[in-house]
């Protein structure tokens, strides 16, 4: 995961480093109000004051970030990065129009993950004999590129213990979950100098000028997200070009990976081979320094392991690990375009939680399906067994025998379109927006090769059918003379009192069809669409059942209330035989060691 989608992208900085000392800065975000403050206190000496200076000078003049005020607040265009340089500059007294006007750039050798380093070239308005490089970077990269370091108004030769003394500190700024920037320059004959290569002849012989330490505070809901992913079996991976330590740091307080675990750097990546790398790429979570290429191997190593990666980019170089993943993410606000045309599907907001709240609904609605697949599938096989069964046993439930030797089948063929129209259509859409089950982000993902109906899917269904199908013939047969269970009615009422029954066991299986582990009186009344559409089919049916024409068009005859009572009867026998399979299935699945649950 880019960090950019766990942090708020307002990068402040907190703290510039040069030879003489610190200076603190105060302030939040991009709004330029804030203090310069040097460590101990008091006023800051001039050596100090002048190395900020032409640390911020440069670190602003090798930038392409914008900060501008609108509606009452600042804005950015370009790199948060970027921005948060130019913030610190003005809080310094150094307004980007100024050095724009004294700095005119005439060459730029754009950043590239490779050489971790952007530069650009001015002329001088005030030394117009000389052009000025300003480079700006990866501070560990930067200093070996650099040869001398500005000590108050002079250069002075980077000593041995010098460079380790930067070094220390830019790792102490790091383990402080800053991320550091390293800033120099480099003063360049006017004459003779080629644009075209300017990569060649700017970033060496470089004259380092101070460690810039930024903060980009976690989003708030990026540590909650984190944890909600970790629940749902998805492991959120950091792959960040920050330094090891500042990624470190920054993963262990968003729960990413544990305190003290180390990073995996780019250069230990280069070295390993891809067999190595699969081998660690389960247990490793926080990739730092890294370049595009480790990125794409990165997601090829997990894929090996049979996991499923989602990889989110934004930038060109990422391109490649987006079309790679099983699900790329390109960014919508940082992103250029070439990431987006390569990603799958493009996060709006650049935020992390987005993306966890997104696997959230697309499994809620993925159980929706399922729960709309189980009632019809149930539904329907309840009838198809019901006349199968009907005409099977004619004989034995009273329905065979007749005079003419015809045979008489349980249901007429308008009642069961009558069914499948009041059954099938709103109950089963209402399904469609039932809310999410609770603890459906505490299940494992599925299997990668599960289908959308599972073998415990099917035994419900199976299960439900033929409960509904043999409580409906039982009301049958008890509702005609002869039979298993002894009647006294007409033909046409003991055909109502099963059409009502198979309606209902319907009706009462849409509450079932809610979940195959959970009661379904957990949470009964949460869907109201759901109630509306049983009432609905419900008062269809009485209609059926009592309106005139409607009698005579479907062969019904009008029942009385204990006819009522005893089709409810036995219809809700079907909620109560799935409730107790159900608590069968949660006793079991509480006794099963943890890591071998799934959901049903």
């Amino acid at each position: 995961d880019k960090t950019g989608t766990l942090t708020k992208n307002e990068m402040t900085v907190r703290v510039v480093l040069t030879a003489s000392g610190r200076v603190s800065f105060t302030g939040s975000g991009y709004d330029p109000e804030g203090d310069v403050l040097p460590e101990g206190g008091g006023p800051i000496a001039a050596p100090l004051a002048l190395e900020l200076a032409r640390t911020l000078e440069a670190a602003a003049c090798a930038n392409n970030a914008a900060v501008e005020e609108r509606d009452g607040g600042w804005r950015v265009q370009g790199d948060p990065t970027e921005a948060a340089l130019i913030v610190a500059a003005r809080k310094a007294g150094l307004e980007r129009g100024a050095l724009e006007s004294r700095f005119k750039r005439i060459a730029e050798v754009p950043f590239s993950s490779e050489r971790k380093l952007m530069s650009t070239v001015h002329t001088d308005a005030k030394r117009r004999d000389r052009l000025l490089a300003m480079t700006k970077g990866a501070p560990d990269v930067l200093l070996s590129r650099c040869s001398e370091e500005l000590v108050g108004g002079e250069t002075r030769p980077l000593t041995r213990e010098r460079r380790a003394a930067i070094l220390a500190a830019n790792e102490q700024l790091a383990g402080q979950a800053l991320r550091t920037l390293g800033v120099a320059f480099r003063e360049l004959p006017k004459s003779g100098f080629d644009p075209e290569a300017a990569a060649e002849s700017v970033e060496r012989d470089l004259v380092f000028l101070g460690l810039i330490g930024m903060l980009d505070p976690p989003r708030e809901e990026a540590k909650e997200a984190v944890s909600r992913a970790k629940r749902a079996g998805i492991k959120p991976i950091m792959i960040t070009g920050d330094h090891p330590r500042t990624a470190a740091v920054i993963a262990s307080e968003l729960g990413i990976a544990r305190r003290g675990d180390p990073a995996v750097t780019g250069r230990e990546l280069a070295e390993m081979r891809d067999e190595e790398l699969e081998r660690i790429a389960d247990r490793t979570s926080v990739y730092a320094r890294v370049d595009p290429e480790h990125k794409l191997r990165i997601v090829r190593a997990l894929q090996k392991r049979g996991r499923t990666v989602a990889m989110t980019g934004d930038g060109v170089n990422d391109a490649p690990a987006l079309k790679a993943a099983d699900i790329g993410i390109a960014m919508g606000i940082t992103g250029t375009d070439v990431s987006k045309q390569a990603a799958d599907m493009i996060l709006a907001d650049d935020n992390f939680a987005t993306i966890v709240a997104a696997v959230e609904e697309g499994r809620a609605i993925f159980s929706n399906i399922r729960k709309f697949l189980r009632y019809l599938l149930s539904s329907n096989i309840g009838e198809v067994m019901t006349m199968f069964l009907g005409v099977v046993f004619a004989e034995v439930i009273g329905l065979g025998g007749r005079s003419d030797g015809t045979l008489v089948l349980p249901l007429l063929a308008t009642q069961i379109l009558w069914i499948n129209l009041v059954t099938d259509g709103a109950p089963a859409l209402a399904l469609g927006v039932d809310p999410a089950e609770p603890g459906l982000m505490r299940e494992p993902p599925r299997p990668r090769g599960e289908g959308v109906i599972t073998r415990p899917m099917w035994r419900g269904i199976v299960v439900v059918g033929a409960v509904s199908a043999l409580g409906t013939l039982l009301v049958l047969d008890a509702s005609l003379p002869g039979g298993l269970v002894e009647g006294s009615g007409s033909l046409r009422y003991a055909q109502t009192m099963a059409f009502t029954t198979l309606v209902l066991f319907s009706l009462f299986n849409v509450f079932n069809a809610r979940s195959d582990r959970l009661s379904a009186f957990r949470g009964v009344f949460a869907n109201k669409p759901l109630w509306g559409s049983v009432l609905l089919s419900l008062a269809l049916q009485t209609a059926v059942v009592y309106l005139p024409f409607l009698e005579n068009a479907f062969s019904t005859v009008p029942l009385k209330l204990e006819d009522w009572l005893i089709c409810a009867g036995a219809a809700s026998s079907v909620l109560w035989a799935r409730e107790l399979e159900k608590l069968g299935v949660r006793l079991w699945t509480s006794r099963r060691p943890k890591a071998l649950r799934r959901p049903a």
